[in-house]
């Protein structure tokens, strides 16, 4: 997992609620193992059924191409807890979700696989539309996760947020649970060690190497 630090971008508008993982990976990209979850990627909302492309959708609007920032509404990702919504969001070129809310499974997701997810209140919500409603071109925003800052094209602050320090720990790191595991490696030695003298009954042998 790459670790998340900053990342400049402009930003793609889908700020519809109750938008589910159905939605945003319909379930017959799931079958097969070699589909192409970017392709697949809100595939109903993007295309009519005989394949056509809808232009007003936000992600076929030329002027967002190349984006990797979505900004979305509320309660993103609910519905179920396919892990290849997030896949389908990173195969696209998204590393980042700006909202309101998500379902607590998908942002567990998102987590577990380095897409960074941005919880807003109401109020910063409406600084940042603000923001990107200022200019008719799409505005470039740049994201600081080690100050948890929304920085503008002219390097003023737009606004902050909040996240919990383990998992801007991990995001910053590129860790997944395994590697946040690792890191402790050390305690875990140290209390095997102890355990062997102290409580041997408690522990089968093993290499302390």
């Amino acid at each position: 997992m790459q670790p998340f630090t900053t990342l400049s971008s402009i930003v793609t508008p889908l700020t519809d609620d109750e938008i589910n993982t159905d939605q945003i990976i319909p379930s017959q990209y799931l079958r097969d193992v070699h589909a192409d979850l970017g392709y697949g990627l809100f595939a109903f909302l993007r295309r009519t059924p005989d394949n056509e492309i809808k232009s007003n959708f936000p992600l076929e609007d030329a002027r967002y191409k190349g984006s990797q920032i979505l900004l979305v509404g509320n309660n993103f990702g609910c519905g179920s807890s396919r892990e290849h919504a997030v896949w389908a969001l990173q195969d696209f070129g998204f590393k980042c979700l700006i909202g309101l809310s998500f379902a607590e499974l998908f942002r567990e997701n998102c987590l577990k696989n380095g897409l960074l997810p941005i919880t807003l209140s109401s109020v910063s919500m409406s600084l940042l539309m603000k923001y990107l409603t200022s200019n008719e071109a799409p505005q470039l925003i740049r994201i600081e996760l080690h100050s948890c800052k929304l920085i503008g094209a002219d390097g003023a602050e737009i606004l902050t947020f909040s996240m919990n320090e383990n998992e801007r720990h991990m995001l910053m790191n590129g860790l997944d649970d395994i590697g946040l595991t690792l890191e402790g490696m050390g305690q875990i030695r140290n209390w095997e060690k102890n355990t062997q003298i102290n409580k041997p009954w408690l522990i089968s042998p093993i290499n302390l190497v």
